[in-house]
């Protein structure tokens, strides 16, 4: 099920807190991620079920979930009431398809570079989450899937973005959102008021200038 959003799409991911929470969404974050993941930023089911109940509805609430059973995955998501899920492991395709007929959005996430991105893409699921070599770990890397690959599942784009940079992927590669974690904190699971502010500012703005066909014009990518 796609997400009822009518602005470019910003999460703010491995939230901790019910201030962190929030304050993205008092700056425009479309939604907040919650990490179940081993982690330094990871969160149990009822710290998130008492953030969730105080989110406004409109607000996307997202599980980020890695090699997790996929039953406790939908357990998780339905007794807590998030909106999606994030697959972002190795899961195998049986998984992701139990999980998808079980919760109400799943945002499955690759790294860019890996061979399994086409063939998902080809099996039109909800959301397509492009990350690093080692997704989760905060590093950049490059984004010539894109020269590759024409996407029809919309594309969240991920792995060291920062207020300084999520301008430039924006305006220059056809993604329906982004996602960020370690690049808006000032501590690992702290998020920075000043660099979520920036980010998400810099995220909406490179979106609301690009142009009316960005999504379907051909690219020159000589020019990137």
């Amino acid at each position: 099920m796609k997400f009822s959003v009518e602005r470019f799409f910003v999460k703010i991911c491995g939230v901790t807190s019910e201030e962190d929470a929030l304050m993205s969404i008092g700056f425009g974050a479309s939604a907040v991620g919650f990490i179940f993941a081993p982690s330094v930023r990871q969160v149990s089911p009822t710290q998130v079920h008492d953030i969730l109940r105080r989110l406004p509805p409109e607000i996307v609430s997202v599980g980020v979930f890695r090699n997790e059973s996929p039953q406790r995955v939908v357990e998780i998501a339905n007794t807590i009431g998030l909106d999606a899920v994030q697959l972002h492991g190795a899961e195998s395709e049986e998984t992701a398809h139990y999980v998808a007929e079980r919760v109400r959005t799943v945002i499955r996430a690759f790294p860019a570079s890996s061979d399994r991105v086409r063939q998902f893409d080809a099996e039109g699921h909800d959301y397509l989450l492009l990350d690093g070599e080692d997704p989760g770990s905060g590093l950049a890397h490059g984004w010539d899937v894109f020269e590759r690959h024409v996407f029809r599942t919309p594309v969240i784009a991920s792995g060291g973005l920062t207020p300084a940079s999520v301008g430039a992927v924006v305006a220059n590669y056809p993604v329906w959102g982004v996602d960020v974690s370690s690049g808006v904190e000032s501590a690992p699971g702290i998020k920075d008021p000043g660099l979520v502010a920036d980010f998400i500012a810099n995220a909406r703005w490179a979106a609301d200038t690009r142009p009316e066909d960005f999504d379907d014009r051909p690219f020159d990518w000589s020019e990137q």
